[in-house]
């Protein structure tokens, strides 16, 4: 299956407004990034270490060469997703896929997830990475079903939650 039959364009995104980061956003990426993790018993915002990013999320972008983008539906944030710089190795990471228990099961992961795999394809990139918390399963089935496969990698973050994640990539061209 080409990647272009695995993915939803942005049509995915309806009604709703993406544009990417400001530093205006933190407190909506807090709530809703916060509000994902209480899904999950002992997973939690580490705001002053981990998760320090979510204070000044744009001025953190732009300082890393990454990319990062809301969705927001009536002024508030309903889902974000962000890219990491072009890897020597001709990787983008995905980053910081979070959607509202209100907003999933629409397609809204999907097409975020495509709008990353064309703002790596306009980056040159060859192959996408990410890494997920073990504990987040309907994750990983959708990463799944978007091509992208487990490496077996495992990595601790050594965070108040005692994160795990699994890591999991995808060729851009097959």
């Amino acid at each position: 299956m080409k990647p272009q039959d695995r993915r939803a364009g942005s049509d995915a995104l309806p009604e709703a407004e993406l544009r990417p980061v400001t530093d205006g956003d933190a407190n909506g990426l807090i709530e809703l990034i916060g509000g994902v993790f209480a899904e999950y018993p002992g997973c939690v915002l580490d705001l002053p270490g981990l998760d320090a990013d979510l204070h000044q999320p744009a001025t953190t972008a732009m300082a890393t060469g990454a990319a990062w983008w809301v969705l927001l539906e009536d002024g508030r944030i309903v889902a974000t997703i962000g890219a990491g710089r072009l890897a020597d190795d001709g990787s983008v990471e995905l980053k910081r896929l979070y959607v509202a228990s209100s907003h999933r099961r629409q397609g809204l992961a999907r097409g975020l997830v495509a709008l990353v795999e064309r703002h790596a394809e306009h980056l040159g990139a060859t192959s996408i990475e990410l890494w997920s918390d073990t504990r987040f399963r309907d994750a990983h089935a959708l990463y799944a079903s978007l091509g992208y496969a487990p490496t077996g990698e495992e990595r601790d973050l050594h965070d108040p939650s005692n994160t795990t994640e699994y890591r999991f990539t995808r060729l851009l061209d097959d």
